[in-house]
């Protein structure tokens, strides 16, 4: 599986290729592997998704997610599938899973990213202040001062204080 996800890598790597290129070159890696392999299908529906192909991302994404993914990609795949449906219009599904990724693991090594796809699902949802506050508590860790004040900013925000 090394050299195969080094080749999808590769195509991931090559900004030369366009988008229809990208999805090409999956399909045909993809292809090398079983019709139900669950890597496989994340790494096809990731390509529909940067081509903005979102409805046949989605598809794919949730056949990767049942299929059975490592925990690492389980996560990306999760974070993807909500931010495509979100753009499908199906904000209350990607708020209840972006929710799910966001509190599951708070120092998780994707902890940030399902921060931040929540707070764009939270926007969508028209909770602006509640968005502000789950990004400003999640910056706040990485800011070199201030971060005690941004935090109680933060929950200022959430408790409708500020």
């Amino acid at each position: 599986m090394d050299d195969w996800q080094d080749r999808v890598d590769a195509v991931w790597d090559d900004e030369s290729l366009t988008d229809e290129q990208v999805v090409e070159r999956i399909d045909a890696l993809a292809g090398e592997r079983p019709e139900d392999d669950a890597v496989a299908l994340f790494e096809r529906a990731g390509a529909r998704d940067s081509a903005g192909l979102e409805a046949e991302a989605e598809l794919l994404y949730r056949r990767a997610l049942d299929g059975g993914l490592d925990d690492e990609r389980r996560t990306r795949a999760t974070i993807q599938l909500a931010s495509t449906i979100r753009n499908l219009g199906k904000v209350d599904e990607a708020l209840a899973m972006l929710r799910a990724e966001y509190e599951t693991e708070p120092r998780g090594p994707l902890h940030d990213e399902a921060a931040a796809f929540y707070a764009l699902a939270l926007v969508s949802s028209g909770e602006a202040a509640r968005a502000a506050s789950i990004a400003l508590e999640t910056l706040a860790p990485h800011l070199s001062r201030y971060t005690r004040s941004v935090t109680g900013y933060a929950r200022e925000i959430a408790d409708g204080h500020a």
